[in-house]
């Protein structure tokens, strides 16, 4: 059977001010569509899980998400905490399963004057709550929170501690090439070992944990680069198709300016990548590094916000995040679990392309 789901939200728009890298907030929005193709080498049952955006605030919209998934019984489903969009197909068996995704949306760059007059804006409480939580991999006891007194100590606002906090994450950690696909997070196991190298999974939700142990909500933003970069950064772009350009990034909620972007992981990525390796004070870096706290140029599609993710109907374990195509087989009576990670064994496609 050849199963069809639409999936249209209307954008919910923030009272955070715009001014995008200076430039008038009426800047001109850009529609990409974004498809992620599986084709798992097996035809025994299986299922397959796919992240859907449903991420909509002032700087994208999520116009329409769309999948084919023949012989499956599929749907999109939200996750019940923090609202994540789940494409879980089933498949029975005798056939190699395939399913399509297909996301449009729209995006302008974004940024946050954290120079002008806060606002009187309002937030739900509970909502950011939620963002003070902690998960199993980013805990706020222990090292993460003598960690974050330590770095905030002098500060005295949320906007000082949040980037004082910034500051240390992008003089104390390095980006580290060897770490597979975008890290795992576990925030208290490199402030244990000391061991602060990664990539963005894990220098991001490092700066996520230390906010939120210093009671700042904090959340992660996990997506994918979906062009090239319009500012000068060969290193923040797409590099040809997006299939290995996951990309977490993070926001922290200051009172009177809503939910500000940071992105510290990709300073340390412009050091180790651009133009072969950066030191932190030329002028490359210190741009980047001024920019990346209040703004992010939205090449990117933001998909969702979730920790500690059970993916429905799955035999095994929660994921840490929800960022990568998602598989388990049965063989042999016994559910396997793909890795994400390894494109021999489970193979899949993400292209994007500009449509206005």
């Amino acid at each position: 059977m050849d199963r069809r789901s639409f999936l249209k939200t209307a954008a919910a728009l923030s009272a955070t001010s715009i001014a995008p890298f200076g430039v008038a907030a009426e800047e001109k929005w850009r529609t990409f569509e974004v498809t992620t193709r599986v084709e798992l080498n097996t035809a025994s049952p299986a299922t397959i899980w796919l992240p859907v955006p449903t991420v909509n605030a002032d700087y994208q919209k999520i116009l329409a998400s769309s999948f084919t998934a023949d012989g499956a019984n599929a749907k999109i489903i939200q996750d019940a905490k923090y609202g994540a969009g789940i494409l879980v197909a089933e498949y029975s068996g005798g056939a190699k399963p395939v399913v399509e995704l297909t996301s449009r949306f729209a995006t302008r760059d974004r940024a946050v004057d954290l120079g002008a007059a806060p606002s009187d804006a309002k937030i739900d409480q509970a909502e950011l709550k939620k963002y003070l939580e902690p998960t199993e991999l980013l805990p706020t006891d222990g090292i993460v929170r003598k960690t974050a007194l330590e770095i905030t100590k002098g500060a005295h606002t949320d906007l000082e501690k949040s980037r004082a906090i910034y500051e240390w994450i992008v003089d104390n950690t390095h980006r580290d090439p060897k770490v597979r696909g975008c890290g795992v997070g576990d925030i208290k196991a490199m402030l244990e070992t000391g061991n602060l190298g990664g990539k963005c999974g894990d220098l991001n939700s490092l700066y996520v944990g230390l906010a939120r142990a210093a009671g700042i909500p904090a959340r992660d933003v996990y997506g994918i680069r979906v062009a090239d970069s319009r500012l000068g950064y060969k290193s923040l772009g797409k590099s040809g198709d997006i299939t290995k350009a996951q990309h977490c990034r993070a926001e922290v909620y200051l009172a009177g300016y809503g939910w500000v972007p940071v992105d510290p992981a990709d300073v340390r990525k412009v050091v180790l990548e651009e133009n072969g390796g950066l030191p932190l004070n030329d002028v490359k870096v210190e741009a980047a590094r001024k920019r990346l706290f209040g703004s992010w140029e939205m090449n990117w599609l933001a998909l969702n916000y979730a920790h500690d993710v059970q993916l429905p109907n799955a035999a095994k374990g929660k994921l840490g995040f929800f960022m990568y195509p998602n598989a388990e087989v049965i063989e042999n009576g016994k559910v396997a679990r793909m890795d994400s990670l390894d494109p021999d064994n489970f193979s899949y496609k993400i292209t994007s392309r500009e449509i206005a």
